[in-house]
């Protein structure tokens, strides 16, 4: 199939030419010539030399990859009944595929020739790295088992690829199956003009007459931020926290319990089978935590610090539902009464502030940060085939006009597109002979679209998640390392891969900066002084009970898999009870399904990993710090983060990398007083 457009790969991604017809012929083609191409590679009288070796593959990895992204793409941002057989059918293909390859034992000892060849000293630390690492996932990909249990790997391999694509697929399907028309407008008293207009937009695509409430969450957190009704949120908060479970409106409908307690089941029998006690363990075999206890160590030593301070925000939180008449206040009710708070203390909303964070100045401002700190111009493209027209395209060059990376950019949120935010990889850099293939990422959001002829207009909050992705988009794009498997987020350790990120969303509170991000939408007016230092103010609003509440997801999550006992099965809620009892600050209806659309861990990377945001939060105030000290616009600064993070992917130890940036081990008092969690 020449004219198959997944098969052209020598420029971006056909999206205006691919088809659902197109997927499977594509991904067979690619499948079948590797294999052809590995047997060759190794019928060669010396298989084991970097140039006949980890280059070829690497050329096939990387075939492969062109051919895949676009589709997992589409399928997470443009779902369809037909896009979504054709992707199914393929990920048994292609596990099938990843897992003989890390088990096809010829090509392991030709790896091991190389490593204990003379060759070995003449590679360079990225290419030594790059070598240690696949030997490591030759042993996780179970080369060293008998042919039985390598075939129980591969059977598991394949299970868990499809479990995680049908939680994926119910929770998508539930959140938006799940719709109320309003045809009163008195009911949605207390939300803001903004939000009804997408409301009164989103039933008119329909052809309603109303105002249609969605489960997409620029809805529902409008819902449960402003609106007056408790009817309204009790009714909107019920059939969120039940997506695709065995309660709420849809009960049954698209129930992932199976697949979570199916998931755990499989997760720990893999585990097990490569040798450890648990999947916990499992995990931290590419993570830079250490031992299991560690972790555990680590998440109980934050809450014994954040805990008072969450329960003070907590009865504080009670007193002024009370004193505003609500005595017992559910968890549909903390968001509204904690806005409520909000605006007592600090006399500010999240609604002031969105007519001076309109898309294009949020965008040319966050392109000015980088600009600053690392010399890069992003400037847009306009005729690029793309998935979605709301879809723009943008490439980066660096300040010797090189052109380093380019990136989609899908903000807005709609029906058949995935929730959440996102950077994922479209191409990967690596060498074709002489020249460096640029790389590519997909930056998604979903965030409020425009409302009739205005521009978008995005909360702070929503400003902060942009800056987050940018970081990721970042170190996937200016990395200089050019073997695949260790360029950009590859490689990385996965407690280490949000450094990047976290670490821009520290510009968007900074008083140097935040007013390259803002501008009102119609004036151009700066965000006034006023507003900017109420803003400041209330940065910490709360951040006891937000770091709680990470914890207890962390802390859920790792104990999950690491106490997983196959006699018992996934007692999922016991231990989540078990968790909340020694973190949590908030009780939620027993009804309330939060792990069955708790994406990370169940469709995500983030099995018994979860944890790594808060632990690359350490990594990136710490980093941060530096900035805080020397300007947060200083450019030698700037340079040396470029060059000892971004720029070096995986082809390091990211505690090497953090050394060489901060001339020390990190510490965790910055992410304390960024927090609000100092004495």
């Amino acid at each position: 199939m020449t004219d198959n457009p997944l098969l052209k790969h020598n420029g971006l991604p056909c999206f205006d030419q691919i088809r659902p017809e197109h997927v499977e012929p594509a991904i067979d083609q690619v499948l079948a010539e590797n294999r052809q191409a590995i047997a060759a590679l190794l019928a060669m009288p010396t298989p084991h030399r970097w140039s006949s070796l980890v280059r070829p593959l690497e050329r096939l990895g990387e075939r492969l990859s062109r051919t895949w992204a676009p589709v997992a793409h589409m399928n997470a941002v443009v779902n369809s009944a037909e896009l979504r057989a054709v992707y199914n059918a393929c990920l048994p293909k292609i596990s099938a595929y990843t897992t003989e390859l890390g088990q096809n034992s010829a090509l392991y000892q030709a790896y091991c020739a190389l490593a204990e060849g003379p060759e070995y000293a003449r590679l360079t630390p990225p290419q030594r790295k790059l070598l240690d690492n696949t030997l490591r996932d030759f042993r996780l990909s179970g080369v060293a088992l008998t042919t039985t249990d390598k075939d129980r790997y591969k059977d598991l391999m394949q299970q868990i690829s499809e479990l995680h694509a049908r939680f994926e697929q119910n929770l998508l399907d539930a959140t938006h199956a799940w719709t109320t028309l309003i045809t009163d407008e008195r009911e949605l008293a207390g939300i803001p003009e903004s939000s009804r207009g997408l409301m009164l937009q989103a039933a008119a695509h329909r052809g309603l007459q109303g105002w249609l409430v969605t489960l997409e969450f620029p809805c529902y957190i409008a819902v449960m931020t402003y609106a007056d009704s408790r009817e309204l949120r009790r009714q909107v908060y019920t059939a969120y926290v039940t997506r695709a479970s065995d309660a709420g409106p849809d009960a049954g409908r698209w129930d992932n319990s199976e697949v979570m307690a199916r998931l755990l089941e499989l997760r720990h029998a893999e585990a097990q089978l490569l040798g450890f006690a648990n999947y916990a363990e499992r995990s931290l075999a590419t993570k830079m935590a250490q031992h299991t206890q560690d972790v555990v160590t680590f998440l109980r030593d934050l809450a014994r610090r954040s805990l008072p301070i969450a329960r003070q925000e907590m009865d504080e939180l009670r007193n002024h539902a009370a004193a505003l008449g609500c005595s017992d206040p559910e968890a549909w009710d903390v968001t509204y009464y904690s806005e409520k708070l909000r605006q007592q203390q600090f006399s500010i909303s999240q609604e002031q502030l969105k007519p001076y964070f309109p898309a294009h100045r949020v965008l040319d401002g966050m392109f000015a940060v980088v600009n600053r700190l690392y010399g890069l111009t992003v400037t847009e493209q306009h005729d690029i085939p793309r998935w979605h027209p709301d879809v723009r395209f943008f490439s980066v060059h660096d300040r010797d006009s090189i052109l380093r990376g380019q990136f989609y950019l899908d903000l807005y949120a709609r029906p058949n597109k995935r929730g959440g935010a996102w950077m994922d990889e479209c191409i990967l850099r690596m060498r074709h002979d002489e020249e460096a293939q640029t790389p590519v990422a997909f930056l998604t959001c979903n965030f409020s679209p425009p409302l009739g002829d205005a521009p978008a207009l995005f909360t702070h909050q929503e400003v902060t998640t942009l800056f987050h992705e940018f970081g990721h988009g970042l170190h996937h794009m200016l990395t200089l390392i050019d073997h695949p498997g260790i360029s950009g987020i590859n490689g990385v350790a996965w407690d280490a891969v949000e450094l990047p990120s976290q670490f821009m969303e520290n510009w968007c509170w900074e008083p140097d900066a935040l007013p390259l991000v803002s501008g009102h939408y119609q004036s151009g007016a700066a965000l006034p002084e006023q507003l900017f230092s109420r803003l400041l103010a209330a940065r910490n609003f709360q951040s006891g009970m937000q770091m709680v509440r990470q914890i207890e997801f962390a802390l859920f999550d790792f104990r999950l898999h690491l106490e997983y006992d196959p006699a018992k099965g996934a007692q999922i809620y016991q231990l989540l009870d078990e968790v909340r009892n020694e973190v949590a600050v908030i009780r939620p209806p027993s009804f309330n399904r939060f792990p069955h659309s708790f994406s990370h861990i169940f469709a995500g990377g983030y099995a018994a990993g979860y944890y790594s945001y808060k632990w690359a939060e350490v990594l990136s105030s710490d980093a941060f710090s530096l900035f805080e000290e020397r300007g947060i616009f200083d450019a030698e600064t700037g340079r040396q983060f470029m060059s000892a993070v971004l720029e070096q992917g995986g082809s390091r130890e990211p505690m090497e990398m953090f050394i060489e940036f901060r001339g020390r081990e990190p510490q965790i008092d910055a992410l304390l007083r960024h927090s609000g969690l100092t004495a």
